[in-house]
């Protein structure tokens, strides 16, 4: 894993001036460009540089996973706040003024600066040659990295300001807003011509921790499936309108190259679902790199140095005097990315996925178990915890893991080549109908001993169009928890709205049913298809004990430390004897003034919200109005302001849309 190491050092081993005002980055001078592009050693420690960008805590480092990573019926974060906020992002409530978003802003396009100013010297070097099979794939890796933040800006800002110009080679200091269709066009055609040029992970020196031609491919399917999917555009003659779901007249178009792309990498034959599902994690938790299994590509963070993987994901791990003690030889651990209380009982009971990412204890300083009673649950997918004893940061240590995130996945590959071949031939008994239930099978089948049982799903789930993007999607429900994957699912094929909408109602539903009954009860449940699940067979009291681990790791992934087991953790049953401790769950009736507690009315305040006289209200362009049923339910205003500080820099050039009017 040498690769940390050499990021960190780029960031001063080249040398950078301030380039303009309005994005306030560092670009490489004209001096050094002059010296760093003629020689290749200096050429890769300016590659590494702009590697270096993807580390940042304001993206990809911690913000991306925790911030902006919206709530949904998959990753929540539960709010008590009555009141509309500057930063609460993920409940859908903020302004132009919210702190977090120009540093995420900042950081995003000083990454794209530092691809633009090192593209430029590399076109421009005197040894530049598209013979040079060496500067060739590091052009493809730069410009891969720079289509990542532009994607990512995108799916977060919309219409963004864009240029593939390094700002001091532009003409103004202020780049225009363009449109997100000709950003993505733009883009895909950038990677189109690079990627033949590039080389496979196996035969890069660093594998996935550098960026592939395999990855270049995912990225081009990822875009052109985001591009060809729906998304929220502005209403511009009316700046307080939240605006309208749209996609593209030519969205065909877009799902043909995702599903080219897809079958690109499928058909190259580099990568697989070999490992079982949690060692793919528990491995980046080890920093150990597997070059030709699920990860595409890793973003490499430094241990000890950046990344919060494993950090915010993972149980809760408390210390004392800054430190932990005894057993607990991990150190502090937040535990702050949380999973919907409902998600664990979406999945099949003989799902491996389920009890492993669904987390229901954590840990006090001295590594004694303690029950979760809350309204989440633990992202156990990363965790501090699942280091081996020799990979432990220390029991002083907090965040900077280190521990590598896995941007693109192999199954992400398989779905989204699922999901096109759906769209485009109208279901999956067209031509390429079975390669796409072999897609979803091949996802499916890590997580399920039983062969036939995965089978039979796939044949259940093939008979119609709805049926399939039904099942792929739910599939990417349960294999992406904690990746910022489903809010983008969810919009991209228009049901971001329905699905918040059922997903307040559960929350609101099991409060009031804790309190007597709920009309709400069987609305939730008919739509989840499991009749009397929230009413009859949910645990309200949970009970456990602490139990040596069964140095197991496909039991619990830290074989060092007491767990908790858990003796119905999924229904209601019978007082299972004195020896158990009891914890209470879905008590979240207020007494005091006869309503569900405000965690459960404002967790999704920008879209439906209760308040403590009984009623729900559904938002619509900065208003409420009382929900009345499912039916014709507004847009979710998941898009962000442009931040108040650019709009100041930008001198009149940017305007907010979406109803934000500060």
């Amino acid at each position: 894993m040498k690769i940390k190491n050499i990021f960190i050092a780029a960031l001063v081993a080249v040398g950078f001036s301030s380039c303009n005002d309005f994005l306030k980055v560092d670009a490489i001078s004209k001096y050094d460009t002059e010296y760093v592009f003629s020689e290749k050693t200096e050429i890769n420690r300016a590659l590494n540089g702009v590697y270096a960008q993807l580390l940042n805590g304001n993206t990809y480092g911690s913000a991306y996973l925790s911030t902006f990573c919206l709530n949904s019926d998959v990753d929540m974060s539960i709010s008590s706040n009555e009141v509309a906020t500057d930063n609460n992002y993920r409940r859908f409530d903020c302004n132009s003024l919210g702190g977090d978003i120009n540093k995420y802003w900042t950081a995003a396009y000083q990454g794209v600066e530092y691809a633009n100013s090192f593209i430029s010297g590399l076109e421009n070097s005197p040894i530049f040659s598209k013979d040079d099979a060496e500067l060739m794939q590091q052009l493809g890796e730069a410009k891969v990295i720079r289509a990542m933040f532009y994607h990512d800006l995108v799916v977060m800002f919309g219409d963004i300001p864009f240029s593939l110009i390094p700002n001091n080679k532009e003409e103004s200091f202020v780049m225009a807003v363009e449109d997100r269709e000709v950003i993505y066009k733009t883009l895909i055609e950038d990677l189109k011509d690079v990627a033949p040029y590039m080389t496979f992970a196996q035969d890069l020196s660093d594998g996935v921790e550098r960026v592939s031609k395999e990855f270049c491919w995912a990225m081009i399917a990822r875009m052109a499936l985001t591009c060809g999917g729906y998304s929220l555009h502005p209403d511009k003659d009316n700046s307080t309108s939240y605006g309208t779901m749209q996609r593209p007249t030519n969205y065909q178009e877009y799902y043909r190259v995702a599903q080219a792309y897809c079958d690109s990498v499928i058909s190259s034959g580099t990568h697989s679902l070999t490992l079982p599902y949690r060692q793919v994690f528990i491995n980046e938790c080890n920093y150990i790199v597997s070059n030709n299994d699920d990860p595409i590509f890793e973003i490499p963070f430094a241990k000890n140095s950046t990344g919060s993987i494993g950090y915010i994901q993972g149980p809760k791990g408390e210390n004392y005097e800054g430190a932990t003690s005894g057993k607990n030889i991990w150190g502090k651990s937040d535990g702050g990315a949380r999973l919907s209380a409902f998600y664990r009982y979406s999945f099949d009971e003989e799902d491996a996925r389920r009890d492993y990412v669904n987390g229901m204890w954590y840990y006090l300083y001295d590594g004694t178990p303690t029950i979760l009673t809350d309204y989440t649950v633990f992202d156990n997918k990363w965790s501090k915890f699942w280091a081996n004893s020799g990979n432990t940061m220390g029991v002083g240590s907090a965040g900077n893991t280190g521990v590598n995130y896995p941007y693109m996945r192999y199954a992400d590959i398989l779905l989204m080549y699922a999901e096109a071949v759906n769209e485009l031939e109208d279901g999956v008994s067209g031509a390429n109908g079975t390669k796409a239930l072999e897609a979803l099978r091949q996802v499916r089948a890590r997580a399920f001993t039983d062969a036939s049982k995965v089978d039979t799903y796939i044949a259940s789930v093939s008979g119609s169009k709805e049926d399939f993007l039904k099942a792929v999607l739910n599939e990417r429900k349960w294999e992406f928890c904690g990746e910022n994957m489903r809010w983008k699912d969810l919009v991209r094929n228009n049901l971001y709205s329905e699905v918040l909408y059922y997903s307040f109602l559960r929350y609101y539903a099991v409060a009031e049913n804790a309190a007597g009954t709920s009309d709400h009860i069987g609305v939730v449940e008919q739509y989840d298809g499991k009749p009397g699940y929230l009413e009859l067979t949910l645990p309200y009291t949970i009970y456990y004990k602490i139990i040596s681990n069964t140095n197991n790791i496909n039991a619990y992934p830290n074989t060092a430390l007491d767990v908790l087991e858990l003796y119905n953790p999924y229904k209601s049953d019978k007082y299972p004897g004195s020896e158990w401790q009891s914890g209470d769950y879905y008590g979240w009736w207020n007494d005091a003034d006869g309503c569900p507690k405000d965690q459960c009315l404002f967790s999704f305040y920008g879209f439906i919200r209760g308040d403590r006289g009984g009623n729900i209200y559904l938002v619509k362009d900065g208003e409420t109005y009382a929900q009345t049923g499912p039916t014709n339910l507004p847009i979710v205003r998941y898009i962000l302001p442009y931040p108040n500080a650019a709009i100041q820099r930008g001198a009149g050039v940017y305007k907010n849309y979406y109803g934000y009017t500060k």
